[in-house]
């Protein structure tokens, strides 16, 4: 079940990847297709808003046209997507933003608890990418990958269709948690740079 436990651990796992990263690995490729690690942290600065405001069940548009249009302009870009993580992780934290319905961006709304799962999901994921693309270590209890494999088994079908997730990528039974995890999302757990 999604819980605020479980995005806290994603989001701190999340930033202290990014807090490592290097100028020099921006350009950097990721195991998340077609995305540098630019790119993904331009994605989370793109739809932290959006996330943060579905904890507190208000319709909050990206800030911008397009996610390349939120490049990391600022000069304190770690910074930037580390404090956009914290804020949606702590708008999360409240058992009232996993209650009842809510949304992600636009005026459909979905179940709060739903999104908190993706949102665990995205962070748990993406702090992969950023690690593998990077060369880090990352640390995640399978309690949260449990629960990040629950989302994906509600809304895989869904995400692949829209292109959110690759097609699943086969792991044998014996792979860890994680690596049925990033199966299931299209990645290939041996992926390197």
């Amino acid at each position: 079940m999604s819980e605020p436990r479980h995005l806290n651990h994603a989001a701190a796992a999340l930033t202290g990847i990014v807090e490592s990263i290097e100028p020099g690995q921006l350009t950097a490729p990721t195991p998340c297709a077609d995305h540098s690690v630019r790119d993904l942290l331009n994605h989370l600065l793109f739809w932290g808003p959006s996330l943060e405001g579905g904890a507190r069940k208000e319709v909050v548009p990206p800030p911008a046209a397009s996610e390349s249009d939120a490049d990391l302009t600022s000069g304190d870009w770690k910074g930037d997507v580390v404090r956009q993580v914290e804020r949606t992780s702590h708008a999360w934290s409240t058992p009232s933003a996993w209650e009842g319905m809510t949304h992600m961006g636009s005026p459909r709304q979905m179940p709060a608890e739903l999104i908190g799962g993706m949102i665990t999901m995205e962070f748990a994921v993406h702090a992969w990418d950023l690690a593998r693309a990077t060369d880090q270590d990352l640390d995640l209890d399978d309690d949260l990958i449990a629960d990040a494999r629950d989302v994906i088994a509600k809304t895989g079908d869904q995400g692949r269709a829209m292109g959110v997730f690759g097609a699943e990528v086969p792991v044998p039974d014996t792979a860890p948690p994680l690596h049925h995890l990033l199966g299931e999302t299209g990645r290939n757990p041996q992926w390197r740079p």
